[in-house]
């Protein structure tokens, strides 16, 4: 299945990242990586978005799991049908699997990219993979699911038409 190909291509980009940003930047210190706008930045982070639940890694751990768990098996049961609705929910599993795998083995999610314009936390692979499917999917199910989504009574119509 592509979209599987996809999500682990997405996976071994972030724990690429991760690893690049741990074995040459130094924890706390930060390298230039597009001027004014992006710096790689080595931060740990033992909760979720903006630090929220950092006492609680565990419960962030399972949550990952579980939610990882169901957006398999919303791919794998073709929840969505269209090409633009399973790669968003490609994209939210491979952002869960990515922040899982530091939170299971690391105990602290490794975060990167440091934005230089604004005031923002500090992201990485897995978190624009979150962000961007999360709002993809929100949009494919607002706006779009009604246009490219086969409906059941399309289908239960076809099949009487072909007997």
């Amino acid at each position: 299945m592509i979209y599987a190909l996809i999500a682990a291509v997405l996976v071994a980009l972030d724990q690429l990242v991760k690893y690049l940003v741990m074995t040459r930047i130094p924890l706390g210190e930060h390298v230039p990586f597009l001027p004014y706008i992006l710096d790689l930045t080595y931060v740990t982070n033992t909760g979720a978005a903006f630090s929220i639940f950092s006492d609680h890694t565990w419960a962030l751990a399972l949550v990952s799991l579980v939610m990882s768990i169901v957006l398999a098996a919303a791919l794998w049961k073709g929840l969505f049908k269209h090409p633009l609705g399973k790669l968003t929910i490609t994209l939210l599993l491979a952002g869960a699997v990515g922040n899982l795998i530091d939170r299971a083995f690391r105990g602290f999610v490794v975060d990167m990219f440091n934005v230089l314009f604004m005031n923002f936390a500090v992201f990485n692979v897995a978190d624009i993979c979150v962000v961007v499917g999360g709002i993809s999917a929100g949009l494919y199910y607002l706006f779009l699911m009604d246009k490219l989504e086969p409906r059941e009574e399309d289908t239960h119509d076809n099949a009487d038409t072909d007997r």
